[in-house]
């Protein structure tokens, strides 16, 4: 671990170093940092690549990581005290997503469906006051239980949460700005950005505390645990399909309640 954390400082001097004496990073040293870091890319990618239909390319996608990679190495800025590592994680990502986004890898009648679902939850949650059960949700959808189970199939695709967009936009309309954007000097506290910080992980965290436990166990188990669908059904005693019913169910709930708290 040590060898591992000397290594990271390394590049990152090598990369002021060069800066300092070649005005830019020199193509033997881009060379080296990306192949440092392609374990990182592919990491990434195959994170990604679990929630996206199986007809997605993640040879383009593990490409498009390492341009964002490149990006990263070219605007990375050591006088900012973040590690490397921090920085093209973001990069990465951003550059996958914007990948994705740009693919429409999502038809147009399954994102209708999936708004479709996430005002049925909010306006029965609404209307309730309380977390909305399955069978209350179908009902406002007209549907009967089996039909919503089809419906929650259908749009777990696109339970991919992109956290940019929970962000919103500016009063000209526009995205307001990107997570990478927002990186700075970890020396440099701003009280109202470290008020901010702590207002949105109560926020988060109260919301995953509010739902039903089944879903707040399989987000946990998923996210936190780094377990697979099947693993989690393994352990819950479920199918596969169950999981994926379930955490579709919970990552409609935290949008649809996130986007309320956003436009509020």
């Amino acid at each position: 671990m040590t060898d591992k954390m000397e290594e990271r400082v390394e590049t990152e001097v090598l990369m002021k170093e060069a800066r300092e004496e070649f005005d830019g990073i020199p193509p033997d040293l881009r060379e080296h940092i990306v192949l440092e870091h392609t374990t990182l890319v592919r990491y990434i990618v195959n994170r990604i690549a679990v929630r996206l239909p199986s007809h997605i390319d993640l040879d383009d996608l593990h490409n498009t990581g390492i341009i964002g990679l490149m990006d990263a190495i070219e605007k990375y800025d050591h006088s900012k005290n973040c590690k490397f590592k921090t920085y093209a994680e973001f990069r990465i990502k951003g550059a996958i997503l914007d990948q994705l986004r740009s693919l429409d890898w999502v038809p147009r009648s399954v994102r209708q469906k999936g708004r479709k679902l996430e005002r049925a939850y909010s306006e029965v949650e609404q209307r309730l006051g309380r977390q909305a059960k399955e069978e209350e949700v179908a009902d406002s959808l007209g549907l009967e239980l089996d039909k919503f189970h089809v419906l929650i199939n259908q749009v777990r695709g696109i339970s991919l949460v992109n956290l940019e967009e929970i962000r919103g936009t500016n009063s000209d309309g526009d995205q307001a700005g990107t997570f990478a954007d927002i990186i700075e000097d970890v020396h440099s506290e701003n009280p109202f950005a470290s008020f901010k910080y702590m207002e949105t992980k109560h926020v988060i965290s109260d919301t995953i505390g509010s739902l039903p436990e089944k879903e707040r166990l399989v987000i946990s188990l998923y996210y936190y645990e780094d377990l697979n669908m099947k693993e989690i059904g393994g352990i819950l005693g479920i199918t596969e399909s169950r999981v994926c019913q379930i955490h579709t169910k919970a990552v409609m709930r935290l949008r649809s309640k996130l986007k309320g708290i956003v436009d509020t």
